[in-house]
């Protein structure tokens, strides 16, 4: 059985004044035999030094390098030793040649997946987990002075602490001198569809096992998984926490595509995906960087007393500056001019009729929350309306939108590496549906086309919104509706979708630049509804373009395949086929998802041909 991966990271700097752990995850392509193969590199540098960060940017750098240059290999224990002596060999020669940088050095935890096997090579007290049938399986050794500890109890031989030794002392580092202990894989561990493995910086320890499997049994998604434990590691609030770093692969059955051409293409391994606590990167590349230059002002700093810390805590301060800006500022006075005109959507809803229909359109009643009443949408009345079906009843409730240009994605790699490169994107004036395609509403077009009906689980059909629909699904209920209305339905393109989502702002959420409380439904948005199913749709306030549950409530299917990011995305809002259409894209959040899962520019996948728990629908209609 083939496999593949979904592999999501980030990391935060906890309560240190700079970022020590450095990562990098690269995809290399397929092996010889068609597996799909990827490297993912973690050092943690050492906290007792000012240069622990050079250290462990050393190390993924040399190390990714020494791997490549025997990739592929069947020798995959002795590729990955070999790189992991070079990467030391690296920090060894950098502190004979510079001695000011002595006592420099990092922990490691390398893995390599090729098809359904897993190997690694680790030293230190970072983590490699397996996380099969909701256990957790440590699957590397920690060399810390607690673990000997307690390897020594197990095997029934009770040592006395010593004095003047901590339970987190590393017993084995990367510091240039002879590796005290290296654990190594000599045989892979072998994967299946619905492992997760976990790749952390010993920051992660914040958290019990009980609670990594908690919180990773909630996540859809690896890129759900690595916000919901990164979240409470900053919840936990702990004094002195350490930097975290996350990897987080989700191993998925691959369907095997059939052979449909006799011409051999010579596969094209992936640009990595890097991250490095001490470089931002800009919507540009910058030009490839040297150590050199770092290794000096450390010394020179270290020389004038203080000045590295000074010049370090500065130049991090700059890149999280950058790097979690999301922008500007909001748009100005036309949105004054048209809040001052408009009426509250509920009001436009119940008033307004599209020429066709002859009768007032019910709308979905919503759940009353403690909120301020919502700011009038910037809308024309005129704007809403039903389209009324050939078999009877009507479609969901549509709104014409303006036309727009906006700056699409987020402002660094940093965030997250599928969200980039930001550009400009022109958006045509187009009708979408006000409020998620409810279990109602779908059901009509299951019953007449003979669909398999997803389970409502009890909900009122007429106020929840649809789940369980896959993307096939989603596009084949457009058709329909096309059919039955003489217009022409489709699903959003991607770069619509969050044209609708931001209407007008330049924020991650349309209310502001943080989630807040009690402006959508998701795990951790501290409203009264249970994160054990979505709420009504309409129960929260709408945007400004007057749609409801943009953020929120249950991730929304969109047109286009998946890319790994957006170099060479089209610019005029159109739909962007190529990529991966084995997995299509979808937007918004949902109500067991973290909130930085409902961000604008957030981005996640899944198989076109499968339903997901937390997936619905919105649809849009041409002019």
């Amino acid at each position: 059985m083939k496999v593949e991966f979904d592999i999501a990271s980030d990391q935060i700097d906890g309560a240190r004044d700079y970022q020590e752990d450095a990562y990098m995850v690269n995809q290399l392509g397929e092996a010889e035999n068609g597996d799909i193969c990827s490297l993912i590199i973690m050092a943690d540098g050492m906290g007792g030094h000012a240069a622990g960060n050079v250290a462990s940017n050393m190390v993924v750098a040399t190390f990714n390098k020494t791997f490549q240059a025997r990739f592929p290999t069947d020798e995959v224990a002795d590729a990955l030793t070999e790189a992991l002596n070079r990467s030391n060999d690296q920090i060894g020669a950098s502190v004979k040649e510079t001695p000011a940088l002595r006592g420099m050095g990092c922990t490691m935890v390398t893995a390599y997946v090729q098809d359904n096997k897993i190997y690694w090579v680790s030293v230190g007290d970072s983590h490699l987990y397996l996380i099969r049938d909701r256990e957790l399986i440590k699957q590397n050794a920690d060399h810390s002075y607690g673990a000997y500890l307690d390897m020594m109890k197990e095997q029934g031989m009770e040592i006395d602490e010593q004095a003047g030794m901590s339970r987190n002392m590393l017993m084995s580092a990367m510091t240039g001198e002879e590796i005290s202990s290296i654990d190594v894989s000599e045989s892979p561990v072998k994967l299946r569809p619905g492992d997760r493995v976990i790749i952390a910086s010993d920051g992660l320890d914040t958290l019990g096992a009980g609670a990594i499997i908690q919180y990773s049994s909630w996540s859809a998604t690896a890129k759900e998984c690595v916000y919901a434990l990164l979240k409470a590691v900053e919840d936990a609030n702990k004094i002195n926490q350490d930097n975290t770093t996350l990897i987080v692969i989700d191993v998925k059955e691959r369907e095997v595509k059939p052979e449909v051409s006799s011409v051999e293409v010579a596969p094209v391994p992936a640009e990595p995906v890097s991250r490095v606590a001490d470089v931002y990167v800009p919507e540009e590349p910058p030009e490839p960087r040297s150590y050199k230059w770092l290794v000096w002002l450390i010394v020179l700093g270290l020389v004038g007393g203080g000045g590295f810390f000074a010049w370090q805590q500065g130049f991090i301060d700059d890149a999280v500056q950058k790097g979690t800006e999301l922008v500007e500022t909001t748009t100005q006075s036309i949105e004054a001019k048209l809040e001052a005109e408009a009426e509250p959507a509920a009001e436009a809803e119940q008033m307004v009729e599209d020429e066709a229909i002859a009768e007032p359109v019910a709308e979905p009643e919503a759940e009353p929350v403690a909120e301020p009443e919502p700011k009038p949408v910037y809308v024309d009345k005129a704007d809403v309306f039903r389209d009324r079906l050939k078999s009877g009843g009507y479609g969901p409730t549509m709104i014409k939108v303006p036309s727009g240009t906006f700056r699409m994605g987020g402002p660094s790699a940093l965030i997250s590496a599928d969200e980039v490169p930001r550009r400009d994107v022109t958006v045509s004036s187009f009708m979408v549906s006000v409020y998620e395609v409810t279990f109602a509403e779908y059901y009509q077009f299951a019953q007449a086309t003979g669909r398999r009906k997803p389970k409502s689980n009890g909900w009122d059909l007429k106020t929840h919104p649809v789940i369980d629909v896959s993307w096939d699904d989603a596009l084949a209920y457009t058709r329909w509706l096309s059919k039955q209305t003489g217009k022409r339905y489709r699903l959003l393109s991607e770069a619509e979708w969050e044209y609708v989502a931001r209407a007008g702002s330049t924020t991650s959420f349309w209310w502001g630049t943080k989630h807040g409380e009690g402006n959508a439904h998701c795990f951790d948005c501290k409203t009264d509804f249970s994160i054990s199913k979505p709420a009504k749709v309409g129960t929260y306030k709408p945007n400004p373009f007057g749609l409801y549950d943009t953020a929120g409530n249950v991730y929304e299917w969109v047109h286009d395949c998946y890319h790994r990011n957006y170099e060479d995305a089209p610019t005029d809002g159109s739909v962007w086929e190529g990529g991966d259409c084995d997995v299509r894209v979808v937007r918004g959040g949902a109500y067991r998802s973290p909130a930085n899962s409902m961000r604008s520019e957030n981005r996640e996948k899944f198989k076109s041909g499968k339903g997901q728990y937390n997936v619905g629908i919105r649809v849009a209609r041409e002019l």
